[in-house]
C-alpha cells in the first residue's frame, strides 16, 4: 500500500507542476500581448537574445527548438512569422556556411528589451506564489 501511495503522491505533484506551467503559460501570454508577441515568440527571442550575449549572432533551429521545447515544425512557423513580423532574420552563419540559423534584428533586439521586465515579473509572481 506504500508504494501506492507514493504513486498517487508522485502523479499529483506531476499534475500540480503541469497546471502551475498551464497558469503560467496563460498569464505570460496576457502580458506579453501588449508587446505584439506570445510567450513562444518571446521565449524565442529570449534565446536568441541570450545566445547573442554569448557570443552566438545565430543558432541553428534545431538548437532553438531544443530550448524552447517546440516541436520543429512549429518553430519553423514561428520563425517565419517573426520574421515577417521583422524580428528575426534567417541567415548563413560566416562560420557554418551549411545551414540556415537564425538571428534577432535591431527590431527584435528592441522588443525583446521592452518585454523583458514584463516576462520576469510574471515568472517571479507566479513562481513565487507556487512556492508559498
Amino acid at each position: 500500500m506504500a508504494g501506492k501511495k507514493s504513486e498517487q503522491a508522485l502523479v499529483g505533484e506531476w499534475r500540480e507542476m503541469l497546471a502551475l506551467h498551464a497558469r503560467t503559460l496563460g498569464e505570460l501570454d496576457r502580458a506579453l500581448d501588449r508587446h505584439g508577441l506570445g510567450a513562444s515568440d518571446f521565449e524565442v527571442l529570449d534565446t536568441l537574445a541570450e545566445a547573442a550575449e554569448g557570443g552566438d549572432a545565430c543558432l541553428r533551429v534545431q538548437e532553438i527548438a531544443s530550448r524552447v521545447h517546440l516541436s520543429q515544425s512549429a518553430l519553423s512557423r514561428l520563425v517565419a512569422r517573426l520574421e515577417r513580423d521583422g524580428l528575426v532574420r534567417r541567415a548563413m552563419c560566416a562560420e557554418d556556411r551549411r545551414g540556415v540559423r537564425v538571428e534577432l534584428t535591431d527590431a527584435g533586439r528592441a522588443r525583446h528589451a521592452e518585454a523583458r521586465p514584463l516576462q520576469r515579473a510574471v515568472l517571479s509572481r507566479m513562481l513565487n506564489r507556487a512556492e508559498a
